[in-house]
């Protein structure tokens, strides 16, 4: 995998542990899991000089404090496994791990800025926590859909998530 495309696998995979990332809901007691697992599929679209677009199907099982998010390609080939829990952060993807102190690095290193993990698994059970310079619109979290928009710190991010049913 190339510097750039790895790049944008991260900022894929740290968006999604930003989301929280999700299975889809099918009744409120659904959302209020926080546990998952969580499954669907996933786009980030991060503007900046060189606008870079994802999209993967993810399977994410855990919590903001610890767990593990699978990244996968169309055909659902493993594109990148991420395990966390307190204190570490992995990255495995095409036989190589890289190591990281925490979750919030991991996202830092891959997207530049922080993302608020915490955040999105409220988002995600449907509670609009507040986080500077993020605005996420939950109106369809019912239909299975999710998405966010970062307008600081640059570059601004959108990212949409649709929850499997």
């Amino acid at each position: 995998m190339t510097g750039a495309r790895l790049r944008v696998s991260l900022l894929a995979a740290s968006a999604l542990f930003l989301a929280g990332c999700a299975s889809a809901p099918k009744t409120e007691r659904a959302l209020a899991q926080d546990e998952g697992p969580w499954s669907g599929r996933l786009a980030l679209q991060v503007e900046g000089n060189q606008s870079q677009s994802f999209a993967a199907g993810f399977d994410l099982r855990g919590n903001a404090a610890s767990g593990e998010l699978t990244l996968s390609n169309p055909l659902g080939g493993t594109l990148a496994v991420l395990s966390w829990a307190p204190g570490s952060a992995m990255l495995r993807n095409g036989g190589q791990t890289r190591q990281f102190e925490s979750v919030d690095a991991l996202v830092a290193h891959a997207t530049g800025s922080a993302i608020p993990v915490a955040a999105l698994f409220d988002w995600l059970r449907g509670t609009n926590t507040p986080v500077p310079g993020w605005q996420a619109n939950l109106s369809l979290l019912p239909q299975g859909r999710l998405s966010a928009h970062r307008t600081h710190p640059q570059p601004e991010a959108d990212l949409r998530i649709a929850l499997e049913r």
